[in-house]
This record gives structure tokens, C-alpha cells and sequence, in this order.
């Protein structure tokens, strides 16, 4: 197939299919004299695979990675998709469940409890690790992973603690004492999971503005919060830098 029939056929853009080839992702395995790319059935599997990676939430460079091992096993990805894409229908059936209910509440149908208000909502779990391996590598994701379950739960309750007291600050200056106080236990959590350098730390709340997906959830805690975090963050990696 030519790449405008392979755009048409997976719905991205000829754009994007050239920018997979020039970065090595997806390279066609023909092409005419006329300078033509030619995707092969073969080359649409792998096409396949990179969109369900891309799905869930893999960076190119990280499929490209995976692609390229010798011990890459395509079938077996494929099962690990599966498994990932029913975990993240299952969250998003859990949400959507919950946000009937609270439309149901607000027209006065049913009364919620505060439970149920929350269900759906994960904070102890990374939807990110695989970006996170990506952007700081396995060894710091992989200390994360070897907290029991316990240590989790109680991991999670301290950082949903930490996070409401930084939104009861967020009108504040940032360099405020308390701002600053409160932040620095946000830096102690993190390195109890990971090993955080001023300069990682403060492109850490970066990313929380940067990264839609990172703002929207921690703003569920109070509108602005990812900013005010990325602003306390900078300061307090500075001082640390001395």
C-alpha cells in the first residue's frame, strides 16, 4: 500500500507516517522508482502495535526502543496491550458510572455518598510509570514497584494529604516559608520512591504544567495547584542548589 492509502486507512495523517520513517520507527519495506513508499502487511502490524502503544500513553522513542530489542515478541505485546487497554476501560467504566451518578445527585434522583463521589479516582497508582521509565529510567520506577501493598496504601494517603495542603496554600507565594515548608515534604516524598535531584525535581513540575494529562489531575485537588506546585518547585530546587 501507498503511505496516502495507509493514511486513509488508519486514519493519522501522511505527515506522521513520514516522521515514523525518517525517526526509524516505521520504515516501509519497498519503495518505488519514483521515490513511492510501500507499507507491507507486515509493516501495518507494526503499524498497529505502535498505535496501541501510542494509546496508552508510550512516547515514540520508547516504542522505537521496545520495537528494536532482540527480545521484543510481538504476540506477547499484543497480550500486554490487551491486558492494559481492559484495565484502563474497566478506570474509565468506574468513572463514567460516577459521573451519571453525580448528574442523577444534582437533579435530585439519588443521594451520593462521599465513597461513591470518589470512586474511580486512583491517585495511588501511576497511569505514567511507562513515561516515567522513559524520562528518568527503570531503576528509580522499579524502587517504586517494590513497596508491598500496605506501603502503597499508605504511600497514596500521605501523598493525597500532602497534595490538599499544598492546594490550601496555592493563593500564597510560592517562596512563602510555609509554601516552601510544604513543598519540601513533597520533595521528601518523592525520594522516599525515587532519588530526585534539585534539577530533575524542578523539571518534575514542569511537566505538571506541561502535560495536560498531569494538570487536569492534579488540579482535582484545587484550580491552579499544577502551577503553583511548578513555581514552588523551581524555587525550592534552587535553594537546594544553593
Amino acid at each position: 500500500m501507498k503511505v496516502k492509502e495507509v493514511a486513509e486507512l488508519t486514519g493519522i495523517s501522511v505527515r506522521t507516517l513520514h516522521h515514523y520513517d525518517a525517526i526509524g520507527l516505521l520504515t516501509p519495506d519497498a519503495v518505488t522508482e519514483a521515490g513511492y513508499r510501500l507499507y507491507s502487511d507486515d509493516n501495518l502490524a507494526t503499524l498497529q502495535q505502535i498505535l496501541f502503544f501510542r494509546e496508552l500513553g508510550f512516547p515514540l522513542m520508547k516504542i522505537k526502543e521496545l520495537l528494536d530489542s532482540p527480545t521484543f515478541d510481538r504476540q506477547e505485546a499484543f497480550e500486554l496491550q490487551h491486558q492494559m487497554l481492559l484495565e484502563k476501560r474497566r478506570k474509565l467504566d468506574e468513572m463514567i458510572e460516577t459521573i451519571e451518578k453525580t448528574i442523577q445527585q444534582g437533579k435530585g434522583e439519588l443521594i451520593m455518598s462521599n465513597e461513591e463521589k470518589f470512586k474511580g479516582f486512583d491517585f495511588n497508582s501511576n497511569p505514567y510509570e511507562q513515561e516515567a521509565r522513559a524520562r528518568w529510567g527503570d531503576k528509580a520506577v522499579d524502587k517504586a514497584n517494590q513497596f508491598t501493598k500496605e506501603q502503597g496504601d499508605a504511600l497514596g494517603e500521605e501523598m493525597n494529604r500532602i497534595y490538599f495542603m499544598l492546594a490550601k496554600l496555592r493563593h500564597e507565594s510560592p517562596e512563602s516559608e510555609e509554601a516552601q515548608k510544604a513543598i519540601g515534604e513533597w520533595y521528601d516524598f518523592l525520594n522516599k520512591m525515587g532519588n530526585y535531584s534539585p534539577e530533575a525535581f524542578a523539571g518534575l513540575g514542569q511537566v505538571y504544567v506541561d502535560d495536560e494529562r498531569f494538570t487536569k489531575n492534579i488540579d482535582q485537588f484545587g484550580e491552579g495547584l499544577a502551577v503553583f506546585m511548578r513555581d514552588a518547585m523551581a524555587v525550592y530546587a534552587q535553594k537546594l542548589k544553593g
